[in-house]
């Protein structure tokens, strides 16, 4: 309890910890004299939010970025967007659509053939659904985009920032953008997961956005498992960015929704802070060599629950996600990539 109570003071009052910053820290002061010219990013969700944030900061530290988008007209806003502040900036869009596998593949392919290098990947695009959805690989629609479509995507490219890393001599880091609420959710959450897959009766808005967070903490233990293992100079490592208002939690609007946001206004971080948080992990030169982490307000933090620090269960998911995408795709799992 006690422990609580001073986090929440730091949180509040902008103490800062071993890093040397903390949960008022900008973006802008993570990256001060941080010049990433040699660096090209991947940056899902960069259309708008913390993801947009992220990209602009990237692009004015001359970063060259490759930015998945849904819709073809929101690729020419966030490029004319970015251009705008940068003009030199290098800015590539693909079209992804994240809750759908065979867009994850096709994206891969698009990029492969700019033979481009890779070094930072941050897995930042979220989803809430408040309705009962499913993709068109038949998964619920939150699992799908929040998760599963990063793992095959991180998956898919974690081969080329490997060859990256070996060629540039420079560390490849991905970043999972989770949420604390990972914490909240108990129980199978595979099982869980079966049974909303087949009968939306069992759909829960809040628990399946919980589920896919923790998913998300589970395939960063189990990727940086195994990039360790194969002795590869990429880590692998997940950030809370804190909460903000953002598209993500504005879906509804209307006068609880705005009084609501009005009273908590002094606990929400701004897009900065947040974007500060996940650029800390993605590039700041304290977190080299760092991996299968959880990271709070800059700071690595401990795991905030025994599920998400289980490494049998973060086995067991990523056993079943391999398993889950070769049957949607109708492929043998060493079709789908190699890890």
């Amino acid at each position: 309890m006690l422990g609580t109570v001073k986090e929440t003071i730091k949180y509040l009052t902008g103490i800062v910890g071993e890093s040397g910053f903390g949960s008022k820290s900008t973006v802008d002061e993570v990256l001060e004299d941080t010049n990433l010219g040699t660096i090209t990013a991947i940056i899902t969700g960069a259309t708008s939010g913390i993801g947009l944030e992220l990209a602009l900061a990237l692009a004015n530290r001359s970063a060259t970025l490759v930015l998945p988008t849904h819709h073809p007209h929101t690729a020419d806003t966030i490029i004319s967007r970015i251009a705008s502040d940068f003009p030199n900036a290098q800015i590539i869009a693909l079209p992804l659509d994240l809750s759908s596998l065979s867009s994850v593949r096709s994206f891969v392919s698009r990029f492969e053939a700019l033979n481009l290098p890779l070094n930072l990947l941050i897995n930042n695009a979220g989803r809430f659904c408040y309705e009962y959805e499913r993709s068109e690989d038949g998964v619920e629609m939150t699992f799908a985009t929040n998760y599963l479509g990063h793992f095959l995507l991180t998956n898919m490219l974690v081969e080329k920032m490997v060859v990256t890393a070996r060629t540039d001599g420079v560390e490849g880091r991905v970043v999972n953008v989770t949420s604390q609420t990972h914490a909240w959710f108990d129980g199978d959450g595979i099982r869980y997961l079966r049974m909303v897959n087949e009968d939306g009766r069992f759909y829960n808005a809040t628990r399946a956005y919980e589920l896919s967070k923790l998913a998300n903490v589970w395939h960063t233990t189990e990727i940086a498992r195994k990039l360790k293992k194969m002795e590869a100079n990429v880590t692998a490592n997940c950030v809370h960015p804190g909460i903000v208002k953002t598209r993500l939690n504005r879906q509804r609007e209307g006068l609880t929704t705005d009084l609501i946001f009005f009273l908590a206004s002094k606990l929400l971080k701004t897009i900065p802070q947040a974007a500060g948080a996940v650029c800390y992990v993605a590039t700041h030169p304290k977190v080299k060599g760092v991996s299968g982490k959880y990271f709070v307000d800059c700071n690595e933090a401990a795991w905030p629950s025994k599920l998400g620090s289980d490494e049998n269960e973060a086995a067991k998911m990523w056993d079943f996600s391999e398993a889950l995408i070769a049957e949607k795709l109708k492929l043998g799992l060493n079709s789908v990539y190699s890890l």
